[in-house]
């Protein structure tokens, strides 16, 4: 069997209890962090388009920022290049694989969003993320790449709030 470029020949399994998973498993697939990197994006796509960020982005926005080979193939700025053209010109075999990551990421984004409402690190306006107006304290020494996927978070949610939502549904494969 050829291994695909991700060298993930299946998606890692996030439906076992925290003591169970690999450390990197519960790290990565945390509430928390997943609800810090929806907040990232979510303050850059209100930025960018003027409105918050629909919240069906979410299932696509931590596929993108938590797979490290997704992570890695991102544009340093959302404004290098358009997502259509690196979702099918530049990236095809990325997203050929992208249905089945966002598929796995499902349950870790849904605890993410309710921590991130629970916590007050979002607000659910009708349809829409908001970041809060206040002010997040930032952690005094953050792990090594945490830097690197709170970036990447940031250009995703200005990716996704340069498409509607069907069309970035429809540009990585994935059905709602």
């Amino acid at each position: 069997m050829t291994l695909p470029p991700t060298r993930q020949d299946q998606a890692p399994r996030v439906d076992t209890a925290w003591g169970e998973r690999p450390p990197l498993t519960s790290a990565m697939f945390n509430p928390a962090l997943i609800a810090c990197l929806l907040r990232e994006a979510a303050l850059v796509c209100s930025t960018h388009a003027a409105a918050d960020m629909p919240w069906a982005l979410s299932y696509l926005a931590i596929p993108l920022v938590l797979h490290r080979g997704t992570r890695e193939a991102l544009p340093a700025r959302p404004g290098a290049v358009q997502l259509a053209a690196w979702v099918v010109r530049k990236n095809p075999v990325l997203r050929a694989g992208f249905p089945a990551q966002a598929q796995a990421m499902v349950d870790p984004v849904r605890a993410g969003l309710r921590f991130a409402l629970r916590h007050e690190v979002l607000e659910l306006a009708e349809d829409r993320l908001r970041a809060p107006a206040r002010r997040i304290r930032e952690p005094g020494h953050a792990p090594v790449g945490l830097d690197e996927i709170l970036k990447r978070a940031r250009t995703a949610g200005g990716w996704l709030s340069t498409v509607d939502t069907v069309t970035a549904f429809s540009l990585l494969g994935v059905a709602p």
